[in-house]
């Protein structure tokens, strides 16, 4: 199964909802006035685009359906998926142009962080890449437990230390076993307490600070995996962590799961940072890079 099938047996739920309310406001108009753009940006708000997102939505079809001398509501959903798109921008693949590349990820518990990290590593095998995991989540046992598991099943090597240690410590040593092994890509997993907590995002900072030492001039992905389940609490969450931690791209979870997919469109507009992979199953093989067109055409199909 491809990304399209696979994006649009996922996105059923965002559909059934979503879009089933969008075609509710455009068949119970018979001409584009305010009121119809004031009920479809509402409707789009209770969508978890969010209320920039679906302000700047509204605002565009205002400005398209004026220029274009619209007048039929039935036009509407064809602009709508126009704008969408156009919002989402160009899909931005994970960046790993050197050797080693780095990927940070960061996130708060429960969102997937480390089966995301045991996809991705079967991800990169599967291309021929070579990977190291840094279990630099040194406050939770089974954390570092868990990761090996997934690091084995995908054939991956690991660096860890035990419980208590210090994060930025193991980051070290799994950023000099890859110069000494040659190894194409390290992940690093980190601890996923409150986002509001000073100590973590100080953390961050420590580890980053390795990471310039280490891996001077190397490439490096801040992915902030999120749970697509809890909507606009996400967003909020990624607001939080582009201020501290300067994410490069994230990664949603659960996709498939939830009725509230809209919160891609309320990323791209609210946070204007990529989302580079989506899970949409539980299969190893079900994190996917994001594909744009895809995501829009399963939406409005």
């Amino acid at each position: 199964m491809g990304f399209f099938e696979k994006i649009k047996e996922g996105l059923k739920k965002t559909k059934e909802s979503m879009m089933k309310q969008v075609e509710l406001v455009i068949n119970s108009f018979t001409k584009i006035d305010e009121d119809f753009f004031e009920e479809l940006e509402e409707t789009l708000i209770v969508s978890d685009v969010g209320v920039s997102a679906s302000s700047e939505i509204c605002s565009e079809l205002r400005k398209r359906v004026k220029e274009r001398g619209i007048t039929d509501p039935g036009e509407i959903k064809g602009l709508l998926k126009e704008i969408i798109l156009e919002m989402l921008g160009e899909d931005t693949p994970l960046e790993l142009s050197s050797k080693p590349s780095v990927v940070l990820v960061i996130g708060v518990n429960g969102v997937g962080k480390t089966t995301t990290i045991g996809k991705l590593c079967a991800r990169l095998k599967e291309d021929g890449k070579s990977v190291i995991v840094a279990a630099a989540d040194t406050f939770r046992a089974a954390a570092i437990d868990q990761l090996e598991v997934w690091t084995k099943r995908a054939g991956a090597d690991i660096v860890k230390h035990g419980e208590g240690s210090d994060p930025a410590a193991v980051v070290y040593d799994a950023l000099e076993a890859a110069k000494a092994r040659g190894t194409d890509v390290v992940i690093i997993d980190t601890a996923g307490r409150l986002h509001n907590k000073k100590n973590l995002m100080d953390e961050l900072a420590k580890i980053s600070r390795i990471i310039r030492s280490k891996a001077e001039g190397c490439s490096l992905e801040v992915l902030l995996v999120l749970d697509a389940t809890t909507g606009q609490n996400a967003v909020s969450q990624a607001k939080q962590f582009k201020e501290a931690a300067g994410i490069t791209g994230i990664v949603l979870t659960k996709l498939d799961g939830t009725a509230k997919g809209g919160i891609v469109i309320s990323i791209a507009g609210d946070l204007k940072v990529p989302v580079k992979l989506v899970g949409v199953g539980e299969k190893i093989e079900d994190l996917q890079p994001f594909n744009s067109k895809d995501f829009v055409n399963a939406l409005f199909e």
